[in-house]
């Protein structure tokens, strides 16, 4: 018997997983992919299909000519386009409804701690949505700082190029965010660094003056140097000259 049509709730929860595994790992063999396919009541070479129609949509991939399958329907062109007109509702939205049906709280262990009300409800979205992009801007970078390669998970951060504070539409948006080590990660959000929209790292001149072990190394060094652009979800330019023009202090 046929299979049911993806309904609008099963196609925002895959790509919920697709923007958080990485291109080449979207094949019906990811453990992650597996899970959620049973979560969902479909086959994982189904779900594999799905993510693989939305790399076919994705305009990063297409810039490096990466392609996915190229049978992507109306109703996940529609779910692209929501993503991007409003990342923090629909990443928000999505990674709810994933948690909901595999029976996970967001508040995990922590969800006796909250009673009901306006409290709980915030700290639960703010969890959920800073989960989501920072699994969504290290899958785009492969786990490694774009600046050093450094590829130890406890050493990263999802760094936000546009801080949180001031655009909510963005906050979760993988384009507005940097995987960098937590040492580059503070210089960054400090302005002591930024990164130019042609993707090369600019330090200040506090940095730059600075002297003494270690900063040859891991500072001077960096100056001017091109980042490791990700092949999905590539910072956004605009994003990046914000960053340059309100934080940065040359």
């Amino acid at each position: 018997m046929a299979r049911a049509n993806w309904t609008r709730k099963e196609l925002i929860v895959a790509f919920n997983l697709y923007c958080k595994i990485p291109f080449g790992k979207i094949h019906n063999r990811n453990p992650d992919v597996i899970e959620l396919a049973g979560v969902l009541g479909r086959t994982p070479s189904s779900l594999s299909w799905k993510l693989a129609n939305f790399a076919s949509l994705d305009p990063s991939l297409k810039k490096r000519n990466i392609s996915g399958a190229t049978h992507a329907s109306g109703l996940e062109r529609e779910i692209w386009e929501e993503f991007n007109e409003n990342w923090e509702r629909l990443a928000f939205e999505s990674e709810a409804l994933r948690l909901e049906m595999s029976g996970r709280s967001p508040l995990g262990e922590d969800e006796q701690l909250f009673p009901e009300g306006k409290t709980r409800d915030a700290i639960v979205r703010t969890r959920v949505n800073q989960g989501f992009f920072r699994a969504a801007v290290l899958a785009a970078h492969n786990a490694q700082c774009c600046i050093t390669g450094i590829a130890v998970g406890e050493l990263l951060c999802a760094s936000h190029i546009v801080p949180w504070s001031k655009d909510i539409k963005n906050r979760t948006n993988p384009r507005n965010g940097l995987c960098l080590n937590a040492f580059h990660d503070r210089a960054f959000d400090r302005g002591l660094l930024t990164i130019t929209p042609g993707y090369e790292v600019k330090l200040s001149t506090k940095m730059t003056g600075l002297k003494g072990p270690g900063l040859d190394s891991f500072i001077h060094k960096y100056d001017r140097a091109k980042i490791v652009v990700p092949s999905r979800f590539a910072p956004d330019p605009l994003f990046l000259q914000y960053h340059h023009d309100h934080i940065f202090k040359p």
